[in-house]
């Protein structure tokens, strides 16, 4: 670990930054350049103190979970995040598996739906980042861990994921995931994750199996979805996909039409966000 050059190079990239690159206010004038320590240190989702230490050469060795969100913090290129994990004293992630890194690009269009349910998916479903509107209306879907971080895994083992969707559109949802994951399993190979998660399945959930041994490709949902939210009711959502393909990552974005019901219950959603109206 090079702690002095990464400090430097943590701070250069801060110093970079501007409030309007992360979807922050222009605010009052700043007496130092880009953002402040502070700020960095939410968007990465770690303390002042911590970060802080980091960018003046005394922390500890950070670890490759600390440093993918580091990068994903300070809107890092794919190869300044690779430049961050040498000068932590940790290898580069394989390029071929790097489905963890969000676009710079990607997170700046993020960063300006805040008023809008919108998150980054991988290939497998996983979901990166979220906004606080679709926390909100889809739960946080970042802290899952092992075979449960992907939706697939999650729409055939755990009902609650089901529940959110209405009982109409539940056998369309499970071809799209079992088609989807064959296409991405079939590009990545039989030692892929994609596979692993397949023969997993396959083997625990006869649902699964069965949709599986129709061998579909290419099934896809219409533009809308239909969301069952405890506390504004049923949602019928626009759902608009943003694809980058270098990253095999996508971009969804939920909007309702003005004037409607379902744009009031976004709206009064946008309010409460997920606090219960009821006790």
């Amino acid at each position: 670990m090079d702690q002095t050059a990464m400090a430097t190079f943590l701070r250069t990239r801060r110093e970079a930054l501007q409030p309007s690159d992360v979807g922050f206010p222009p605010g009052q004038r700043r007496r130092t350049p880009g953002l402040r320590r502070e700020e960095v240190a939410a968007l990465c989702g770690m303390s002042t103190d911590y970060y802080s230490r980091l960018e003046r050469g005394r922390g500890p060795q950070p670890s490759e979970q600390m440093l993918t969100a580091i990068a994903r913090g300070l809107r890092l290129t794919l190869d300044e995040r690779d430049h961050l994990f040498v000068l932590a004293g940790h290898n580069a992630p394989a390029r071929v598996s790097r489905g963890d890194h969000v676009n710079a690009g990607m997170m700046r269009i993020l960063d300006r739906l805040e008023d809008t349910p919108a998150q980054v998916v991988t290939a497998l479903g996983e979901t990166l980042v979220q906004t606080r509107l679709a926390v909100a209306l889809l739960g946080d879907q970042t802290g899952f861990t092992g075979p449960a971080r992907s939706i697939v895994h999650r729409w055939f083992t755990d009902p609650d994921e089901r529940a959110r969707y209405a009982p109409g559109d539940h056998a369309t949802h499970g071809r799209v995931y079992v088609a989807q994951l064959r296409s991405v399993a079939a590009r990545e190979g039989s030692g892929s994750r994609a596979a692993a998660l397949a023969r997993r399945l396959r083997a625990e959930n006869p649902e699964f199996a069965a949709l599986w041994a129709d061998h579909e490709v290419g099934v896809t949902y219409t533009n809308r979805k239909r969301i069952i939210h405890p506390e504004v009711g049923t949602v019928s959502l626009h759902c608009q996909t943003l694809v980058d393909p270098d990253q095999s990552q996508s971009l969804l974005v939920f909007t309702a039409t003005p004037g409607t019901k379902d744009h009031d219950r976004l709206q009064l959603l946008s309010v409460i966000g997920s606090q219960p109206l009821s006790t």
